[in-house]
């Protein structure tokens, strides 16, 4: 075969929908809504992965009194900030310049209710986050951003408009340079996320797909399933598949995880994996992250 052909065969590989070989070295882990006083330094880092940290939540709810309230877009810092301060992201930074840490906004529940995305107007609401978000990330020093909202008081239209027009004012202010939705298998959250990457897919770089709200007693072959089920969902998008710490939903470590993952690696699908999250994990002693990552690397 000449080098002509190789190259035309390369040029039209795309255009009939053959991906080529798409594994990444991404790990991302989740920290700070459980309060478990964990700390970014007690998190094992293989200097040989892209490491995200995504501190979980800034919500758009009041801070104060003990029944918080949507505040339309102005959002507040829920996470454990006696140990994930502005200090402590210069320092796991500066130490481990593999590392970038993002937050995470919205979340499953605020107080002893449910974290609602409740704009009041799509304008508004925006102004609202772009500014207070803007403070944060700056103020912590953080290069990303994770749509994790689960709750939903607008239609799918609005929280589409929301969403992208955030990101991509964050993203053309240079405040972020990256940006990733968290859905997971329920009929109205897929359609709010859906209709974000209809919409605004372009300026989405990972779907973090939470695959352990899928059943507990899920197999190897169920999930690839899902996962590609999840790929056609938010097709061309970087799906990660995930695990949580504690193994109470999906396909965890031990029953079959990383064996899924490694059919993945071979196809080439495996682009990244993450947790939820550092403050269960800090338990077991962070054996399933150790494992992740040495799989991510190798």
């Amino acid at each position: 075969m000449g080098m002509s052909t190789i190259l035309c065969l390369a040029l039209l590989l795309p255009f009939y929908g053959i991906a080529a070989a798409a594994n990444g070295k991404l790990f991302r882990e989740y920290i700070g809504a459980n309060f478990k006083n964990v700390k970014f330094s007690d998190v094992p880092i293989n200097q040989n992965v892209d490491f995200h940290f995504i501190l979980s939540f800034a919500i758009d709810y009041t801070s104060s009194g003990n029944s918080p309230s949507p505040t339309n877009g102005k959002f507040n810092v829920f996470w454990d900030t006696n140990n994930l301060s502005p200090t402590a992201v210069q320092a796991i930074k500066g130490n481990h310049p593999n590392v970038k840490v993002a937050l995470s906004i919205g979340g499953d529940s605020v107080g002893n209710g449910k974290a609602f995305f409740t704009p009041v107007s799509v304008s508004s609401w925006v102004d609202n986050a772009v500014s207070s978000l803007t403070n944060i990330i700056k103020s912590y020093n953080l290069d990303g951003i994770d749509i994790n909202y689960e709750h939903f008081k607008s239609d799918s239209d609005t929280f589409a408009e929301c969403i992208g027009r955030l990101i991509s004012q964050l993203k053309g202010n240079k405040v972020i340079s990256f940006a990733s939705i968290a859905p997971f298998a329920d009929d109205g959250v897929q359609a709010q996320y859906k209709a974000l990457w209809a919409k605004y897919g372009s300026v989405v770089d990972y779907v973090n797909f939470q695959f352990y709200g899928y059943d507990k007693g899920t197999t190897v072959s169920q999930f690839i399933g899902y996962f590609e089920e999840q790929r056609n969902n938010y097709g061309g998008g970087k799906v990660l598949v995930s695990f949580i710490s504690d193994r109470s939903g999906g396909l965890a470590p031990g029953n079959g995880f990383f064996n899924a993952c490694k059919e993945l690696k071979s196809n080439g699908k495996l682009f990244g994996i993450f947790v939820w999250c550092a403050d269960i994990s800090k338990g077991n002693g962070f054996q399933y992250e150790q494992e992740a990552q040495a799989l991510l690397a190798s």
